[in-house]
């Protein structure tokens, strides 16, 4: 291959059941991506320390580590965007997994079109962010889209990609009000049948990073019974 062959996109799966495994290692495939298996959270672990992915696959019912803790160590490393795959789709599990670090997930039994949306949505969301803002400043809190650089009282804040796609989202319009609907189809692709629980975790989830005191945000607000805003 040469130098200047594209390098192809890689997946991590982990999951414990050798058919699911299989079967989404092949659709996958069909789309033209490389894919790393895993069927233990430990061997997850070691599989991203000795490769990164560009996007990791995460069952939560795992023997030994569970989904949740092997998001939790991929996320304290990389934000690399992650899929949690649930077999039930009940509030626990998905906000659980959410809170974990992952950037969306999906419920099983689920068909291979859509997770390939999923997998390319997650993908277009890994790229640079253009705007034609080039730096937006709200008091101590500073982003700058295109280098996806986001600093508070001059210090840098580590967000995911996600986190770094919805408040970009917010900052380029600022005192604008989005609803739910709105941030799923922007930030997440989603439309309008979209989880709005991946908007309201995601928001705590940003308030703790670009808050002073996250339970009375003065940046990131809530304006009620329609969604939210960024503070001009």
């Amino acid at each position: 291959m040469g130098e200047n062959a594209p390098v192809a996109t890689r997946i991590l799966t982990v999951e414990d059941d050798e058919r699911i495994r299989t079967s989404v290692k092949l659709a996958l495939e069909d789309e033209g991506w490389q894919v790393t298996e895993a069927e233990t959270g430990e061997q997850a672990i070691g599989a991203f320390a000795e490769q990164s992915a560009d996007v990791v696959l995460i069952d939560i019912m795992l023997p030994g580590m569970d989904g949740f803790e092997v998001c939790r160590s991929i996320r304290r490393q990389s934000d690399v965007p992650i899929v949690m795959v649930t077999a039930r789709a009940d509030t626990h599990d998905v906000v659980a997994g959410l809170e974990a670090g992952a950037d969306d997930y999906l419920t099983k039994p689920f068909a291979p079109k859509e997770l390939s949306a999923r997998i390319r949505a997650l993908l277009r969301r890994a790229r640079p962010v253009v705007t034609g803002n080039p730096r937006l400043l709200f008091g101590n809190l500073e982003v700058i889209p295109q280098e996806g650089v986001v600093t508070m009282d001059g210090e840098p804040v580590h967000l995911t990609k996600t986190e770094f796609r919805l408040l970009v989202e917010l900052a380029n319009h600022p005192g604008t009000v989005f609803s739910r609907e709105d941030l799923l189809d922007k930030v997440w692709g989603h439309g309008v049948d979209g989880d709005s629980r991946l908007v309201d975790v995601h928001v705590r989830r940003l308030r703790t990073k670009v808050e002073t005191d996250p339970a009375n945000p003065q940046h990131v607000v809530t304006v009620r019974g329609l969604g939210y805003k960024l503070q001009p």
